[in-house]
């Protein structure tokens, strides 16, 4: 199983994640590539201490929206946000192969995440982009969405993501952000809910439905308060119920 965090989501002397602790604890790396967080020098500093530790990077692409950090929807036509999706591709795999490593897969951030799981037009935007620039390169989401069929349809291989810290819908889709409940904070839980995940292959739903799932990749989020303490008790859960912890792309 992999265990995923979104990092490099400050900008300047604005710091959001504790990189240098999680990339410790995870197996691979989404990295903010500027437009929703993250600027150069943050994303230079996470890429060189994910490639000196083996941890996979991620192009964690999102909307032009530093000032809603990426969590607002953003109307693009398809080829701006093609446009902009390229574009944030090639600045972080430009910076990653400087410190001896490369993007290896995509992750699309917040509201454009959201989107991309039930807009055709977005989600062929987005796989529009990285086909354009590497069809090597893997996408990672929800698994039954708009984004994760037009991907495979496109030749790409998706992995299947799962979110041990929101809580979800009998649909299996997360509960939205701002609504009571949506975030699971409390470390013990979440890791209860990880190992459910990675083990049982299943999810209970708010109403208490038991959601099967097939998760190849498990997200912990970097800007949760206490992230590095839940991080922490999810991979000594992981690996204390037999779970191999290990990045799924190569």
């Amino acid at each position: 199983m992999d265990l995923n965090a979104d990092l490099g989501e400050g900008f300047g002397a604005w710091t959001v994640t504790d990189d240098q602790s999680l990339l410790k604890l995870v197996t691979s790396a989404n990295v903010a590539c500027g437009f929703h967080a993250g600027d150069p020098s943050i994303m230079r500093s996470v890429c060189a201490e994910a490639a000196a530790r083996g941890v996979a990077i991620g192009a964690h692409v999102g909307y032009g929206d530093l000032a809603g950090f990426g969590r607002r929807f953003i109307a693009y036509d398809a080829q701006s946000l093609s446009d902009a999706v390229l574009y944030q591709l090639a600045a972080l795999d430009g910076i990653a192969r400087t410190t001896g490593s490369a993007v290896t897969y995509v992750k699309p951030h917040g509201a454009l995440y959201h989107a991309a799981l039930e807009d055709a037009t977005q989600a062929g935007a987005i796989v529009s982009a990285i086909r354009s620039f590497n069809p090597r390169l893997e996408v990672l989401c929800l698994p039954d969405t708009e984004l994760s069929r037009r991907a495979e349809s496109a030749g790409l291989r998706v992995a299947a993501e799962a979110f041990a810290d929101r809580a979800y819908l009998p649909s299996g889709r997360l509960v939205p952000r701002g609504e009571p409940g949506a975030i699971v904070a409390n470390p013990d839980e979440v890791a209860e809910r990880a190992v459910r995940m990675a083990v049982d292959g299943e999810v209970i739903a708010v109403d208490g439905t038991r959601v099967r799932m097939t998760a190849e990749s498990l997200c912990v989020h970097g800007d949760t308060p206490g992230a590095v303490a839940i991080a922490t008790q999810v991979r000594t859960a992981l690996t204390g119920a037999g779970v191999r912890l290990t990045r799924f792309t190569t």
